[in-house]
């Protein structure tokens, strides 16, 4: 978190280290606890190391202080004219500040592959941060050709700075609509539209006092909160729609955010890299299971088809997606990302149909079956908060725990969530509370069905590098997810965060079909493993 004021020769950032939230007495603060959240005090305390991120040791008074991308530079430490396949390059990573200064401390968030765009191959880096403005990166060699490195900075530290600052207040960047609907007089229909939130902490609430409609989940315990209308009472909210954005930035963080700052290439060696074929092999044979690490890299692309590090995975033909989920019931549950694994299952599998459920495509519920093979697939969307523009029935949108509460499971049902792309406008102990929701359910789900298939999808990268979808929120929720199901056994995590990252196109929230394909033969794979 940082303090802001104003001063005759410009805006300062001064950082601050905000103090670990324990349980208060006083009604007023908006300092959430271990036990608000649903978790314990050594669980926060170590999904607080998991997420910890390093921020600017000093003042940042002046635009030429924070890292450019066009300063900064990488180099790959003793290039060698060939390399075989299986071996590793080293690439630092050096950040320097507009005056070519540089910088004393980490926190900036790069990102780095390593590619060949003619065989349409590449592989993800993970960067480490050595917090004194240099950082490293190991990027494996797993094809044979060659290839070269890529480097971008995503965002400055000191736009991390902002973002971890506006991710714990209470500064609603995301408004969303409730459409209120009742009967009126001589048989007319009153309708009314006003804006709704979650409510989250004692002091953290988006409206205070009388103001407002309070819907509460009686499972979850989750609360929104709608303005109250001025005609109808508050159990007449029957529709649900995203709302306006608020831009919190003030004008010295707008011009930090700018397009020219963020998600730039940086220099660095373009040098060819030489890779030759190994004997020895790479890669894995194990199947593919629960309970399996994900490492770093995951896998890696060529000629545009994933080759998982993490278990034996192969492409599915559309015959073999048939026979691979006969007798399955699928529930695919989240966002549009796992409405897209449906669209995909249901362009594919040969005979599958879609039923008409009488609602919006894109919204859903949706359900497709396919008769001869005896699948059925659903998708449903997560309950609010939920940023679809299109309006949909408030009663369609329901919580993650909820639905996998209501399912009996067994080794026919195969289950998939995604949680995270509309949860980056809000405080991370929310998100912390909703996912210990979704894990107890899990929980008891495999406790009463220890064979149903329970499998979660990380989220993508994301198109958009701003203060409303930044990546480095995405990656945040990522870590918080893999922590919090890490010791749960029965739970597969698919990253795609590697898959969505690395890959040629250009990053999407909504990645093309030929990555949705990859993810598709990845599910698959778990289901029926080779």
């Amino acid at each position: 978190m940082v303090a802001i004021w104003a001063l005759n020769d410009g805006i300062h950032i001064k950082p601050f280290q905000p103090p670990r939230p324990k349980p208060v007495q006083n009604n007023s603060s908006s300092i959430i606890s271990a036990f608000d959240m649903g978790i314990s005090d050594e669980e926060w305390e170590r999904l607080q190391k998991a997420i910890d991120w390093p921020i600017p040791d000093q003042e940042i008074i002046y635009l030429n202080q924070s890292t450019s991308p066009v300063h900064s530079t990488f180099s790959i430490v003793g290039l060698k004219e060939s390399y075989k396949v299986g071996e590793k390059i080293s690439v630092i990573i050096t950040a320097r500040d507009h005056n070519k200064n540089l910088k004393r401390y980490g926190g900036d968030f790069f990102k780095a592959k390593l590619f060949n765009a003619k065989l349409k191959a590449s592989v993800y880096g993970e960067v480490v941060d050595h917090r004194n403005g240099t950082y490293s990166v190991a990027l494996l060699l797993p094809w044979e050709g060659q290839a070269q490195v890529f480097v971008r900075l995503e965002h400055s530290s000191e736009v991390v700075q902002i973002l971890k600052k506006y991710r714990e207040s209470s500064f609603p960047r995301t408004h969303f609509n409730g459409y209120f609907e009742g009967p009126g007089p001589n048989k007319t229909r009153i309708r009314e539209v006003v804006e709704c939130n979650i409510k989250w902490g004692a002091d953290g609430s988006w409206r205070k006092g009388d103001c407002c409609c309070e819907h509460k989940d009686i499972k979850t315990g989750t609360v929104w909160q709608c303005e109250r209308p001025k005609k109808l009472p508050c159990d007449h909210l029957v529709r649900h729609s995203g709302g306006r954005l608020e831009n919190p930035l003030n004008i010295f963080e707008q011009q930090l955010f700018t397009q020219k700052l963020t998600n730039v290439a940086i220099n660095g060696d373009k040098n060819i890299i030489n890779v030759l074929p190994s004997i020895a092999p790479i890669g894995t044979i194990e199947k593919c299971r629960s309970g399996m690490t994900t490492p770093v890299p995951a896998g890696f692309y060529l000629k545009d088809v994933w080759n998982s590090f993490v278990c034996k995975t192969r492409q599915f033909s559309p015959a073999q997606m048939a026979n691979c989920l006969k007798n399955k019931i699928v529930y695919l549950m989240g966002d549009s990302t796992t409405r897209q694994w449906f669209e995909y299952l249901e362009i594919k599998v040969p005979g599958i149909k879609r039923m008409d459920l009488h609602s919006h495509p894109g919204g859903g519920p949706l359900m497709a079956v396919e008769l001869k093979n005896n699948i059925i697939v659903h998708w449903r969307v997560h309950g609010v908060p939920l940023r679809f523009g299109k309006v949909m029935p408030i009663i369609d949108l329901h919580y993650i725990s909820n639905d996998i509460d209501e399912i009996a499971g067994g080794a026919h049902a195969v289950v998939v969530f995604t949680y995270c792309a509309h949860l980056v406008f809000h405080p991370i102990t929310f998100y912390i509370y909703e996912v210990a929701k979704i894990r107890q359910s899990v929980v008891a789900l495999l406790s009463r069905a220890p064979e149903t298939t329970v499998i979660i999808k990380s989220g993508n990268t994301a198109g958009l590098k701003n203060i409303y979808q930044s990546d480095w929120h995405m990656l945040q929720l990522n870590t918080v997810m893999q922590e919090m199901f890490r010791d749960i056994d029965g739970v597969i995590f698919i990253d795609v965060w590697q898959m969505t990252s690395c890959h040629y196109l250009r990053e999407n929230i909504h990645p093309g079909p030929v990555v949705i394909g990859n993810e598709v033969d990845m599910l698959l794979s778990y289901i029926c493993p080779a």
